[in-house]
């Protein structure tokens, strides 16, 4: 499998967070190895990383499941995932991990009043999920490429947490020539052309935070794996 684009991430995590980039440009992968593959950025000196906000669509759906797709129809995506210590990037276990996105027509499952013609999706779980991290600190999600909306680029919501409370909120990113070519597709195709990249996206970030919060992405047959690994100070 080819990389399509980016480094290798660590995002650090505590009441801060912390990356690393190992400065990799291009590996192979497989789904079956994709969270193994994001391992090599615990190899890598680790340096801080923004947090971002949760947003208004978050909400617990009382359920640890892999699989968050609920037949939504799309891109396949697997989102892979690695926990990791602050310094020496050894594997955390037991850290509760949710990601919450839209789907292809740009709308978070839960909520009433989105989009021009004011989709009510009240009392749906589509496209949310929780994973623990195993003892290798890793979690996966089965899932489908992120929909857009207006002002906002394409991304994925996550939150990680402990029984103590809350680690971090913040936001994972996509390459837009990726988003773009799979915007050309459908189901995505039907809703015409974006109009907010991560040049513009209206959260505000600079080039750094960009750069330190966009997954690496990996095709995968018909659909893509994007990693990220997230390390913890403890």
């Amino acid at each position: 499998m080819r990389v399509v684009s980016l480094p290798v991430l660590c995002v650090l995590l505590a009441l801060a967070v912390v990356g690393c980039d190992p400065g990799a440009e291009e590996s192979t992968a497989s789904v079956g190895s994709a969270a193994v593959e994001t391992a090599a950025a615990a190899d890598a000196v680790c340096e801080a990383s923004p947090r971002q906000t949760e947003g208004p669509f978050y909400f617990d759906i009382g359920e640890i499941r892999r699989e968050i797709t609920e037949g939504k129809p799309g891109t396949p995506l697997l989102v892979a995932l690695r926990f990791v210590a602050a310094g020496s990037c050894e594997p955390i276990r037991d850290v509760f991990v949710d990601i919450w996105h839209t789907d292809a027509a740009g709308q978070y499952s839960g909520y009433p009043g989105q989009g021009d013609d004011r989709a009510d999706t009240s009392g749906e779980t589509f496209l949310r999920g929780r994973q623990v991290t195993d003892a290798e600190g890793r979690v996966e999600f089965e899932t489908i490429y992120p929909g857009w909306y207006p002002g906002r680029t394409v991304h994925i919501h996550f939150r990680a947490f402990t029984s103590e409370g809350r680690l971090i909120a913040s936001q994972l990113y996509f390459p837009d020539e990726v988003s773009d070519a799979v915007f050309e597709s459908k189901p995505y195709s039907a809703r015409g052309p974006r109009g907010t990249t991560n040049a513009n996206d209206s959260v505000g970030r600079d080039d750094a935070t960009l750069q330190a919060l966009t997954g690496q992405l990996t095709s995968n047959g018909d659909g893509y794996v994007v990693s990220l690994t997230v390390g913890v100070v403890r």
